[in-house]
């Protein structure tokens, strides 16, 4: 039975749970952060945060020279962090290169980030990580929505959109053409124009030549010529006819 007895088991027994804190420490330290379990991310936030503060007070008694003689670094807190972490990379990572960054921070060097449920075990999963080792654009998200920017089009679309949009009703905006536009506008015209100009004006300036006259008149010099043969005739009948009598 469990009396007055803080943390989660997770159930292993203390050596297994000490050792499984210790892995998770010394990997946190060496890549500044980890992936896990929720449960496990908040289990560890508090033995890593001892872990830098006793490297922490190592730095701030080198600087006062507050050693014993002889000594020109804190012996005994690495000690103290090397019974946990037997890594001695990690421990030189931890008073060389993360205890000076933290140096101004009271507390709170990791941070926990919620990432949703895990697929499987639906166990609940979350980043932890060292706060001044984190990305710069973490915590600055807005959840105000962004106004689109909108840029200029080319005209010959504007003027293909407005032409599709005009409902009935509205006024047009006249779109002043380019050089292009009135040269493809106006040749046709001149064409059909200029077509029944030259018809016109050929019909009514041709003379008839004198072919023509005399092509007019030839039918009717015949039919006289043939009436007056006809008269001939008819008075040389008239002729031989006296004659027998």
């Amino acid at each position: 039975m469990r009396h007055n007895v803080s943390g989660r088991k997770f159930n292993r027994t203390k050596s297994h749970k000490d050792a499984m804190l210790a892995n998770m420490a010394s990997s946190l330290l060496e890549h500044k952060k980890l992936y896990t379990t929720e449960a496990k991310a908040k289990e560890l936030r508090p033995f890593v945060e001892a872990l830098i503060t006793k490297s922490k007070h190592a730095l701030a008694s080198e600087k006062q020279n507050l050693l014993p003689e002889g000594q020109k670094v804190d012996i005994h807190n690495r000690r103290m962090v090397y019974k946990v972490i037997r890594n001695k990379g990690v421990i030189q990572e931890l008073f060389d290169a993360i205890a000076p960054v933290v140096e101004s921070r009271n507390g709170g060097y990791c941070r926990i980030i919620k990432t949703g449920t895990r697929r499987g075990d639906a166990a609940r999963t979350a980043i932890i990580e060292l706060v001044d080792w984190s990305a710069p654009i973490d915590g600055a998200i807005s959840l105000k929505r962004k106004k689109k920017v909108t840029t200029k089009k080319s005209t010959k679309q504007t003027n293909i959109k407005s032409k599709e949009k005009v409902k009935v009703g509205t006024v047009e905006e006249k779109i002043e053409p380019t050089a292009v536009d009135e040269v493809i506008s106006t040749t046709p015209i001149v064409e059909e124009t200029s077509a029944i100009e030259i018809n016109t004006s050929v019909e009514e300036k041709i003379e008839p030549t004198a072919v023509d006259e005399v092509i007019s008149t030839t039918p009717i010099v015949e039919e006289t010529v043939m009436t007056n043969t006809s008269v001939e005739e008819t008075k040389n009948d008239s002729s031989t006819a006296e004659d027998k009598i």
